[in-house]
């Protein structure tokens, strides 16, 4: 409840106070109703045909996509987060702060942030399926998705290792550590949790992406027999089912399967966060 004597004299106060929390009840009903209606659509059209290990038209299994969607998830991490966690070390703790090439770098990272995935996915085809020959290809599809999240990852890892106090770093060189070992002991373990936010974000972007994935990882409905075979994950899986008309159920039951999917990663994430957050603290103390 908010007290309204606690803003006497201050009505602009009170105004943002309620509009916030307007903004607040607005969002979590949106989330409630979203979640409430796909598995109130999906939930009973969910079948053992939905999770065969092959694809046929009658039982429009959704396991390759599932498997797939887990695979170049994976893949486009493993390219992603060692260059964007890198790269935000050399930008927070080697480079001169305040110099007008970090400047620029960042610039570019928050400017390839908000392009839309649709051009990732034509510059994806350009480079990776019609220059270097791969095809349409869960290889073309992973890296085409590692460059979409690339800049999430660089600037959540720098903004986490900025907030690391400094006096951390002064009491680690006084000590007698190096850069590198502070960077590595004592900066990174207390900024995990921001940096695992990073990779969450990133996660969701790759789980439900659609356009770039067309244009690169191709829509073949089967597991991949190599890292140069087409293949389609779970977002696409429903977009080509939902855009065919004949299995809108089907299409429900898997938005149920990618909305669990997305939920059990980011609460695993969560979880290790808060360990390894609560680890970096008690070494501190």
């Amino acid at each position: 409840m908010i007290r309204a004597e606690r803003y006497r004299g201050r009505p602009l106060s009170l105004v943002l106070r309620l509009l916030m929390t307007a903004s607040a009840g607005i969002v979590i009903l949106l989330i409630i109703f979203l979640f409430g209606y796909i598995l109130a659509k999906g939930v009973p059209n969910l079948s053992p045909g939905l999770f065969s290990l092959e694809y046929t038209s009658e039982n429009v299994s959704l396991f390759p996509a599932l498997i797939n969607t887990v695979v170049i998830t994976f893949a486009a991490l493993l390219a992603a987060v060692p260059v964007g966690i890198c790269s935000a070390i050399w930008l927070a703790e080697y480079s001169r702060r305040g110099s007008r090439l970090i400047l620029l770098v960042r610039l570019a990272a928050e400017t390839l942030a908000g392009i839309p995935s649709i051009i990732y996915g034509l510059f994806g085809m350009l480079l990776f399926v019609i220059f270097l020959g791969w095809g349409y290809s869960l290889l073309a599809g992973a890296f085409t998705l590692a460059i979409m999240v690339l800049p999430v990852i660089m600037r959540t890892t720098e903004n986490a290792l900025l907030s690391v106090p400094d006096s951390w770093r002064e009491g680690s060189f006084a000590l007698g550590a190096g850069k590198l070992r502070t960077i590595f002991s004592i900066v990174l373990p207390a900024a995990m949790p921001g940096i695992l936010s990073g990779v969450i974000l990133s996660v969701g972007r790759i789980v439900g992406e659609t356009a770039a994935l067309i244009f690169t990882a191709g829509t073949v409905a089967k597991m991949p027999d190599s890292p140069f075979s087409s293949a389609r994950t779970l977002a696409v899986h429903m977009y080509s089912l939902s855009s065919e008309g004949f299995h809108i159920k089907q299409s429900y039951a898997t938005a149920v399967v990618l909305l669990v999917l997305v939920v059990g990663i980011n609460a695993l994430a969560g979880l290790a966060a808060k360990k390894i957050g609560g680890g970096a603290v008690s070494k501190q103390d």
